[in-house]
């Protein structure tokens, strides 16, 4: 049986007392990807900042890894949990391989992701392409191992190639047996490597199924649920 490593039950967060997202549920076992679909604005990045411990719920439970206590970030981190904020998560005046070392993993275990950043690891990371710093940046994550990993928005700005590269990456990562929950504007691709998807409209789901099913509606998708107009 298929161990659950993140769970959520009637989960609400937001900022201030105000909600931004709504009684949301949702469960990914090991080795599964979840993609959370939706337009700007649509609860996607404070989901995962409940999820992750670093925004308190206002209401509902969040268990990672069968602890449902309320835990901060740091906390979480210790259990296991990567979090790829949106922020490109690197140090631009360090060198690509000095990144690496300040990671919880061994430096090596990135390149079995991302064996193209070699060459550039003795260089700062400031001289490095977005691409490659994305790479880097969740390299190190992946390096260290999480059995669940939160990404956010981890292909904005980058060119599609880069897209796929850092996907199937996930999508790697997920095979190994990690559980994953992708916020990711690209339809296709997040569907292409996706077993689950939820589709959020002000903080509330308003489509899920498998991955599979709803591929062939990618572009529909997009066009209803991802426009930012009500």
């Amino acid at each position: 049986m298929t161990r659950t490593a993140l769970e959520a039950r009637e989960l609400t967060a937001g900022y201030g007392g105000t909600p931004a997202v709504h009684g949301l549920d949702l469960t990914v076992h090991a080795g599964e990807v979840l993609a959370l679909l939706g337009a700007n604005g649509a609860g996607k990045t404070t989901t995962l900042l409940a999820l992750s411990g670093e925004l308190p719920p206002l209401a509902g439970s969040v268990a990672v890894l069968g602890d449902g206590r309320r835990r901060r970030l740091h906390q979480r981190a210790r259990q296991g949990l990567g979090f790829l904020t949106e922020e490109r998560c690197v140090f631009m005046q360090l060198t690509g391989w000095q990144n690496l070392k300040i990671g919880r993993g061994r430096p090596e275990r990135a390149l079995d992701y991302f064996p193209e950043l070699e060459p550039h690891l003795g260089k700062k990371v400031g001289l490095l392409s977005g691409g490659q710093q994305q790479m880097l940046a969740l390299g190190r994550i992946l390096a260290a191992r999480p059995r669940v990993l939160l990404a956010d928005e981890l292909s904005l700005g980058l060119a599609p190639l880069v897209v796929d590269r850092l996907l199937a990456a996930i999508r790697q990562a997920a095979d190994a047996g990690v559980a994953v929950v992708l916020v990711e504007q690209h339809v296709r691709q997040a569907l292409a490597v996706a077993d689950h998807v939820h589709v959020l409209r002000r903080g509330r789901v308003v489509l899920s199924g498998p991955a599979a099913e709803l591929r062939d509606d990618a572009e529909r998708i997009a066009a209803t649920y991802l426009s930012e107009n009500p």
